[in-house]
C-alpha cells in the first residue's frame, strides 16, 4: 500500500508533463505539414550535382 502513495503521484506528474508537451507541440506547429516530409524523398534535387565517383 505504501508503494501506491509513491507511484500514483509519479504517474499523475508524468501524465501532466506529457499532456503539456503534446499541447506545446501542437501549438508550435509541429503537426502543420505532415505530408511535406513524407514526400521529400521523392524530390529530385540532387540530379544536377556531378557524381564524384566517376573514374
Amino acid at each position: 500500500m505504501s508503494t501506491l502513495y509513491f507511484l500514483i503521484p509519479i504517474a499523475l506528474i508524468f501524465c501532466v508533463v506529457t499532456l503539456k508537451l503534446v499541447l506545446w507541440a501542437i501549438q508550435s506547429g509541429q503537426y502543420n505539414d505532415l505530408d511535406r516530409d513524407a514526400n521529400i524523398i521523392f524530390e529530385d534535387d540532387h540530379a544536377d550535382t556531378k557524381d564524384t565517383n566517376d573514374h
